[in-house]
């Protein structure tokens, strides 16, 4: 009668063991309440990735406008800050000797033109040798290479705008003489306005989808955000920093005057996640057991009110060097925010809803 009694004791045991390890106990002895966990979806993964930077505005182009031809300038009319557009008059030089070289072209054409005729008909008569009608030919043709030449040197002792142009300075007075090619104002290209930004390597490097990136600038200038439109990248990096330089376009329509290059103007870019499977979640929502990285997974039961948790394995990575990423999981799973290590695997818990006061 005692070995039956023994069995029937230890075909129990399990039975005790196993629902004390799905009750937790208070010190007293007494069931605790049932845990509340805050719980969390990867939703978040489908809203764009923003980064902000500083940028500057900066002309499509700087150069330093001269004259091919040398001698006196006598008309300057460019003011360091005034703005000019294309074709407008910025300086000259004085017209009279290059007018005087036209004229002197233009009249050693004639000549040649003369020579030429007589000694065309001289060379039909056997008068003169066949050559010789060649070579005023000749002649003939370097007096009007000549007259185009004084023509064009007479056209370039004036100078034009070759854009529209912001004067940035002055750099030779006037009633100076002048050389050729000797610099003679800056001006920047303002028929389309840029902004600059440095986009740090680690950052440009994992970009390689430009379709989806989006930018925007903001600015006092501006009442609200206004689209940029790629134009180029330094294909180098920064010396110091290790990032690239990275240049845009701003709307025609958005452009004013107080727009000028070195003005400050800061840049968000854009890039939607689209389907990505990649979600960000806090540090304390993930767990490193056994090498392994974890989660705790929330499924509600049939109430709706409670639900059981356990873990499971996910790939952990990180896009920015800051913020934690997983993959692995559906949009609709529940996560258990924070405390998943004070959690037991099948135990049964409420979503956290708030305090409530009776």
């Amino acid at each position: 009668m005692i070995k039956p009694a023994i069995i029937a004791l230890l075909c129990l045991f399990p039975a005790v063991s196993g629902a004390q390890d799905v009750e937790v106990l208070t010190p007293s002895g007494t069931p605790a309440p049932m845990r509340a966990v805050k719980l969390i979806t990867p939703n978040g993964s489908s809203q764009p990735d923003k980064r902000v930077f500083f940028g500057q505005i900066a002309a499509k182009e700087t150069v330093e406008i001269s004259f091919e031809v040398g001698g006196r300038m006598v008309m300057f009319d460019a003011l360091e800050g005034q703005f000019m557009d294309a074709g407008t008059q910025i300086a000259a030089l004085e017209r009279g000797p290059f007018e005087r070289a036209v004229e002197r072209a233009r009249l050693q054409l004639v000549q040649s033109e003369r020579d030429f005729v007589r000694t065309q008909k001289l060379a039909q008569s056997n008068a003169i040798a066949e050559t010789q009608a060649d070579d005023a030919k000749t002649a003939r043709d370097l007096a009007e290479v000549a007259l185009q030449e004084a023509q064009s040197a007479l056209d370039d002792a004036t100078l034009y705008a070759p854009f529209r142009a912001l004067v940035a300075s002055r750099l030779t007075p006037n009633f100076a003489n002048v050389t050729p090619s000797q610099p003679i104002v800056r001006l920047h290209d303002m028929s389309e306005v840029r902004v600059e930004i440095d986009v740090p390597e680690r950052l440009f490097q994992q970009r390689n989808d430009v379709g989806a990136l989006t930018f925007t600038g903001t600015s006092p200038l501006f009442d609200a955000e206004v689209p940029l439109e790629l134009r180029e990248f330094n294909a180098e990096t920064q010396s110091i920093g290790q990032s690239y330089r990275v240049t845009f376009a701003l709307p025609n329509d958005q452009v004013t005057a107080a727009l000028i290059p070195g003005a400050s103007m800061t840049g968000t870019g854009s890039m939607e996640a689209g389907q990505s499977t990649l979600a960000i979640l806090p540090p304390a929502a993930v767990n490193i057991q056994a090498g392994e990285a974890k989660v705790m997974i929330y499924t509600p039961d049939d109430t709706g009110e409670t639900g059981t948790v356990d873990w499971q394995t996910v790939e952990v990575g990180s896009a920015t060097g800051t913020d934690i990423t997983v993959s692995g999981l559906a949009p609709d799973t529940m996560i258990v925010a924070a405390g998943a290590h004070l959690l037991r695997p099948g135990e049964t818990v409420r979503p956290y809803v708030g305090m409530s006061v009776d």
